[in-house]
């Protein structure tokens, strides 16, 4: 266990700028501190249209095992649903019922969680500056959120003292309230064009969504922006640098607020150890545009448009490659094809494997899925099982990698991820994130940065995620067909397909010193049985069989059942004539222990025989089968010269 301490940070979309900006804030302090930080995250918002979809996304939170950490974040914002915390509160008390470490949260308060607010007071009395002293704005309208909100009401109050400041009064029908989102936007233009409120000289919005909106209404009502009136929003989003009128806008401070919420943890778990501030770059954070009359921020612009275009082809070199990853690579890879073409899933994992290179830069990339993933029968898979598989390592340097779900690595789920909190010369970040068909869950990943990266989530993880969940489940379905035409349906044991297939692999893995061993059981009288009794009577019998065949075949050894009544027991080894002699007493053992309770009208009982090959002699199995069966029949025989015939009662 290493000394190194790690902060869980909860979040939601963290390729937003929202998260990333937390992400920013949390990381430089800790980087600082040398703390790891476990991000848990779902890629998208908790009101998310596919409400299946959004609670398999979920249910990551239900993953953290919180005695692990030193100290909790919370981004309260991103898991509010419609205006309302209960998902939030649901989350820090199962925090609070598990450890008594440091929580804190950020944005909305919540119960008695310790709260950062949100500090944007400097970015909105600035963007009140620059309407009043740049343009001269006499009248203006302020847009904010959800009415009684505290973040909406916050920032409405701030914008309102500094308007004051500057000598300007806000009427009444000025101050209008929102959902921080495109439609309160809409519906602002909307009551400004029929003159239910007055048109003002500009509009200051909480948020740049509802900036946005106000904007293509009014342009698609032929109100000029920003020659009819001026707009000013809040967040510096992708989208409002790149709208066709550029928005001006500013940077929220939660990077700041975020890197508070470390230093509450740091003077709580490491008291004696000195706090380093977190800096905010106030001065390179108003970034202007067209919508206030102002020159767009050609810079930024074009960094935006860089990370946004669709790149079908490039011109690769390593470092460019290392640190350009974009949609257009994703896409143009034809990863999604490759995965879907996955015939088994081995051959999934390791598709899976080949296609990580896309989440590029990492120190690893990991899957781990439920123990019981690939079994379709069982129904609303939902939440963690127990114990996980570690399918899937891919390491930076690709070395000690591995891709099996045959010969995974079995962990308690309580461990999240083996080795996490094992000793590392710097501090990482792990990025935790559901894998789940619909609601279905079937596992989650992991992707492992040094701190020192610059890099966060993006548009291109999250897709990457998006197509590892649909191979999984085509695959799982696969398998399912696969497994039903190589099993018997009703012992579950293999049937003569299945057998073949199972014995060419122990084969390609046998030593030429190894015992082919093959037994024989044939079901005493099952015809008289059915005939009798009834075939709803001979398939329990038939069951009963199976189920003792299973019970005493060796781990590298199969069971099938290869007719009516007849099953066989295959095993490739270093097997003698004295192991021969003791499988057919465990299976008479086994069966009488199955059968001393069964009360029914006859009993079931078996014949068996067994016989053994050379694998250096090049044996055939059909041959060996062969054999054993004519013992089978010779010991058969000799039961009923001996009177050891099937009772019936």
């Amino acid at each position: 266990m290493s000394d190194r301490k790690t902060i869980c940070f909860l979040t939601a979309v963290p390729e937003s700028v929202h998260a990333n900006r937390l992400a920013s804030g949390i990381f430089e302090q800790c980087e600082k501190y040398g703390y790891n930080v476990a991000v848990f995250s779902s890629m998208i918002t908790p009101d998310f249209f596919f409400k299946e979809y959004a609670e398999g996304e979920l249910t990551i939170y239900e993953l953290p095992d919180f005695t692990k950490f030193d100290g909790i974040v919370i981004d309260v914002i991103s898991l509010v649903l419609q205006n309302k915390t209960e998902r939030a509160e649901r989350i820090c008390h199962r925090i609070r019922e598990q450890t008594d470490a440091p929580l804190v949260g950020i944005g909305i308060p919540i119960s008695d969680v310790t709260m950062v607010r949100s500090d944007n007071d400097l970015m909105f009395r600035e963007l009140c500056r620059h309407a009043v002293n740049v343009h001269g704005c006499k009248e203006i309208c302020l847009l904010t959120g959800f009415k009684g909100n505290p973040e909406a009401e916050s920032r409405l109050a701030v914008m309102l003292d500094e308007l004051s400041n500057l000598g300007l009064q806000v009427k009444d029908e000025h101050i209008v309230y929102g959902d921080f989102w495109y439609f309160s936007g809409k519906k602002l233009a909307d009551d400004m064009l029929s003159g239910k409120i007055s048109m003002p000289d500009a509009v200051i919005a909480a948020s740049d969504h509802m900036a946005l909106g106000f904007m293509e209404e009014m342009r698609a009502n032929d109100v000029r922006v920003p020659e009819d009136i001026r707009v000013l929003g809040f967040e510096a989003t992708q989208e409002a640098i790149l709208n066709n009128i550029s928005l001006t806008t500013i940077e929220s401070n939660f990077a700041k607020c975020a890197a508070d919420a470390v230093d509450l943890i740091r003077a709580e778990i490491d008291p004696d150890k000195e706090i380093v501030p977190f800096e905010p770059d106030v001065a390179h954070m108003l970034h202007l545009g067209k919508s206030c009359g102002c020159k767009p921020d050609v810079e930024r612009t074009l960094d935006m448009v860089k990370a946004s275009i669709y790149f079908i082809s490039k011109n690769y070199y390593s470092d460019m490659f290392q640190d350009n990853i974009d949609i257009g690579t994703l896409m143009e890879s034809y990863i999604p094809e490759k995965l879907t073409a996955s015939q088994t899933p081995d051959e999934c994992i390791s598709n899976l494997y080949d296609a990580a290179f896309i989440l590029s830069p990492y120190e690893n990339v990991y899957l781990c899925l439920r123990e019981d993933w690939l079994d379709m029968d069982i129904k609303n898979g939902k939440g963690y099982t127990d114990r996980m598989k570690l399918v899937m390592r891919r390491s930076r340097e690709c070395r000690d990698d591995y891709y099996s779900d045959t010969d995974a690595k079995v962990f308690s789920t309580k461990e999240m991820l083996p080795g996490m909190f094992d000793d590392n010369d710097v501090p990482y970040v792990y990025y935790f994130s559901p894998m789940h068909f619909g609601d279905n869950t079937l596992g989650y990943s992991v992707m492992q940065r040094k701190l020192s990266e610059k890099d966060k989530i993006n548009l291109v993880y999250r897709n990457w995620l998006r197509f590892a969940n649909n191979a999984l489940e085509m695959v799982r379905s696969k398998h399912q067909f696969m497994d039903m035409s190589f099993h018997d349906k009703m012992t579950g044991l293999f049937n003569r397909r299945g057998m073949y297939s199972e014995y060419e692999k122990m084969r390609r893995k046998a030593a030429p010193e190894d015992k082919l061993f093959v037994c024989v059981i044939d079901m005493d009288r099952l015809k008289y049985i059915n005939d009798t009794f009834g075939h709803q009577e001979g398939d329990i019998a038939i069951r009963l069989i199976g189920d003792s065949v299973a019970s005493v075949t060796g781990e590298h050894e199969i069971s099938v059942r290869a007719g009516g009544d007849e099953f066989y027991i295959i095993g490739i080894g270093e097997y003698d004539d004295a192991a021969l002699v003791q499988k057919k007493e465990q299976f008479y053992q086994a069966l009488k222990k199955n059968t001393e309770h069964l009360d029914k009208p006859y009993n079931v009982t078996a014949s068996i025989g067994a016989a053994l090959g050379n694998m250096k002699d090049d044996i055939r199995l059909d041959s060996l089968i062969l054999e054993a069966d004519e013992a089978m029949y010779y010991h058969k025989i000799l039961r009923k010269m001996n009177g050891h015939k099937v009772d019936i009662k």
